[in-house]
């Protein structure tokens, strides 16, 4: 089969991957100058490995990304990183069942019960039976009211804003389900592993086609493809099309979607990323911690993430490299921000957790991407989009199908085996 996939994200690229392996002729369009989607990554001069746009790493139960690493030799490191959560302006460490029963701003009790409710879902495996039930109407009566509210109720309003109300219980489930306190990154960073993985394509006559516009997708009878790249518009022909680009991209390209096959998936709400990366001289976190939930709904910054407090800094030219993320709305002021402005708007915040780290700062970079995380509503699977879509010959794979899980460049990887198999299944 002549197979054309639209975006070299890690759903694209282990779509394409499995395609090729089984003889098929596959050309991935990209708009990017690079592959990796979410998880893309940029170097610095002096940098030996590139650093991801976006904060990233694997759970070590991680399985269908990792026995691809595998698969393909490519090395994974494995360590065992500090993660802690700022409440009340001191940082406390809850990344093990013993330190969450220490925690000293719940009673024994208090602590006792939330430890419960955490290893309930840790070992329930029926994540259907929970997806009609709203996360913030659920938790407080299973942990207790202040254990919700000090530790839970603010993660979920800095990650969520506004449709905080709008949680199935089911994601709260995945997110406890899938945690390893353990954590896997890719030797080099996300984009050499991505990169790694191209070349393994096309060493089975994959074709790439990066910095490259998708004009238009139509299939009247057979799946066509208009394409621009740079002022030159070509038009080639498939067997099928595998679309991996968030939703609204696709209604934007595919003229010929059903109206009712648009209402539906418009209806699908998802929040965009910001990070701001700040290059220090010496380190952020003195106690070591890699990443930091922040537990407070007034905080500007929703995770605060050391990286090299995970990965060695001599990969990075000896610098400290500390994430500032939040998931924002795309109307949000934080999308018309600069680098400058997003600063002065943590620099408080900031202060409060080390007074001094404004002198350690040697260069800071801005990203913004605007869809990152699906905002998962009650019973979510009766919405779910099918990877067939009303367009003959053209399917859809991208990070809304991910579900119960995440979003995550495991379930990528997943996405992009499943798909493939579908392709194949209906040649």
């Amino acid at each position: 089969m002549k197979i054309a996939i639209i975006g070299a994200g890690f759903t694209g690229l282990s779509a394409a991957y499995e395609l090729v392996k089984r003889n098929h002729k596959v050309t991935v369009f990209e708009k990017d100058s690079n592959p990796g989607g979410l998880a893309i990554g940029y170097k610095e001069k002096d940098w030996n490995w590139s650093l991801e746009k976006h904060y990233h790493h694997w759970f070590t139960n991680d399985r269908s990304i990792l026995e691809l690493a595998k698969e393909i030799n490519y090395e994974v490191i494995v360590k065992r990183p500090k993660t802690s959560v700022y409440i009340k302006e001191k940082i406390f460490q809850l990344d093990s069942p013993m330190l969450v029963l220490n925690f000293p701003l719940l009673s024994f009790l208090e602590r006792l019960r939330m430890s419960a409710v955490i290893a309930f879902f840790k070992i329930y495996p029926f994540w259907k039976s929970l997806e009609k039930y709203k996360a913030s109407e659920i938790l407080p009566k299973l942990m207790g009211k202040k254990s919700y509210s000090l530790i839970w109720e603010p993660l979920f309003v800095n990650k969520f804003g506004d449709f905080i109300d709008n949680i199935s219980l089911a994601w709260f489930w995945a997110r406890i389900k899938k945690r390893t306190p353990s954590l896997a990154y890719p030797k080099g960073g996300f984009l050499n592993f991505a990169n790694y993985l191209v070349e393994k394509i096309k060493q089975k006559e994959g074709i790439f086609y990066f910095n490259t516009e998708i004009v238009e997708l139509t299939s009247t009878g057979q799946p066509q493809i208009k394409f621009k790249i740079g002022e030159k518009l070509q038009t080639e022909k498939y067997d099928a099309v595998i679309v991996t680009a968030p939703s609204f991209l696709f209604l934007k390209i595919a003229p010929e979607l059903p109206e009712e096959y648009k209402n539906s998936l418009g209806k699908l709400k998802g929040l965009g990323a910001t990070n701001l990366v700040l290059r220090m001289k010496d380190v952020f976190f003195k106690d070591g911690t890699y990443w930091l939930s922040v537990c407070d709904k007034s905080s500007p910054v929703m995770a605060i993430v050391e990286h090299t407090n995970f990965m060695d800094k001599k990969n990075y030219h000896n610098e400290h490299l500390l994430y500032l993320g939040n998931y924002k709305e795309q109307t949000s002021e934080y999308f018309s921000f600069s680098k400058e402005e997003m600063l002065a708007r943590f620099d408080d915040y900031l202060r409060k957790i080390n007074p001094e780290y404004k002198k350690n700062i040697i260069g800071m970079e801005l990203f913004k991407a605007p869809f990152a995380q699906p905002i998962i509503p009650t019973n979510y699977s009766k919405i779910l989009p099918s990877f067939k879509t009303p367009l003959n010959g053209v399917y859809l794979a991208n990070i809304e199908q991910v579900y119960p899980w995440d979003r995550g460049t495991n379930y990528a990887v997943e996405l992009g085996q499943k798909v493939a198999d579908i392709v194949l299944k209906d040649e």
